[in-house]
């Protein structure tokens, strides 16, 4: 049975895909504030987690775009 090849890779823009996923938690996180006490906190702090996470993925991204290392 012959094999067939591997589609090429997607181009994706990782950037924009990071920042589009931070805005969607960033609106999460407004909406948890909003709502106050009638939410648990350990949804504010997951989203406020996620935004971090997002922001030191970017910044891994920057480096690795410096060094020459971004596939």
């Amino acid at each position: 049975m012959p094999q067939k090849q591997a589609p090429p890779p997607l181009q994706v823009d990782t950037v924009r895909v990071v920042l589009a996923g931070m805005a969607l938690w960033a609106v999460a996180l407004v909406v948890l504030l909003l709502l106050g006490d009638r939410v648990d906190r350990m949804w504010t702090w997951t989203c406020v987690a996620a935004i971090g996470l997002a922001v030191l993925g970017l910044g891994v991204m920057r480096l690795q775009d410096r060094r020459g290392r971004h596939d």
